[in-house]
């Protein structure tokens, strides 16, 4: 099995994947490989349709996706939002009821309206969200002080456990014989949603 974790902050080793890296820790231990893979200013400097390929290619044998942004102006950063907008559309079948969880990185606020604008890309997509124990986010504004926050750093050790009991779970499903739930048709037809 594998997760890849997104990291959208334009610091490529920053805040946020230093988060992206404790939920990462998390599900390695428990067998499950990983791939961190930066987005951030790879997005926005005539990279994007390349960097959007490589990814969907990757999405299609990995088990489960970690999207992460620090906070921008209450909001992810614009980098993953311009990617996340073409990914879901090119990747859309291979993201289908496989876990995902979003996480959120500030140094002070906006985290929640950064985790609402993230989560709403995994629900589209009927991918399974994976919670922890609070809201999925960190609060530093270095990565030292990242780890400082013993709270956050919980959270992230308890997605990664989460995700990986998810996974598992699943797997175990799949070989019981339980089959994943048919795509419904549109509701409407294809032409009235252009």
């Amino acid at each position: 099995m594998k997760v890849l974790l997104l990291n959208g902050s334009r610091k490529e080793k920053g805040c946020t994947y230093t988060a992206l890296s404790l939920v990462a820790k998390q599900l390695e231990a428990a067998g499950i490989d990983t791939e961190i893979i930066y987005i951030g200013l790879n997005a926005i400097n005539g990279k994007l349709d390349e960097l959007v390929k490589d990814v969907a290619a990757k999405m299609q044998d990995a088990d489960g996706l970690v999207v992460g942004s620090p906070v921008y102006y209450a909001s992810p950063s614009g980098e993953i939002q311009v990617f996340l907008d073409r990914f879901a559309g090119v990747a859309g079948a291979a993201l289908r009821h496989k876990p995902a969880a979003a996480i959120a990185s500030a140094r002070r606020a906006g985290t929640s309206t950064t985790l609402d604008v993230l989560n709403k890309y995994l629900m589209y997509n009927e991918m399974p969200v994976v919670s922890s124990n609070y809201w999925n986010m960190v609060h530093g504004n270095t990565p030292e002080e990242v780890l400082q926050d013993k709270e956050g750093v919980q959270i992230m050790e308890t997605l990664g456990k989460n995700m990986a009991w998810l996974l598992k779970s699943i797997e175990a499903g799949k070989k019981a014989g339980v089959e994943e739930p048919a795509k419904p048709p549109p509701p409407f037809p294809r032409w009235l949603s252009t």
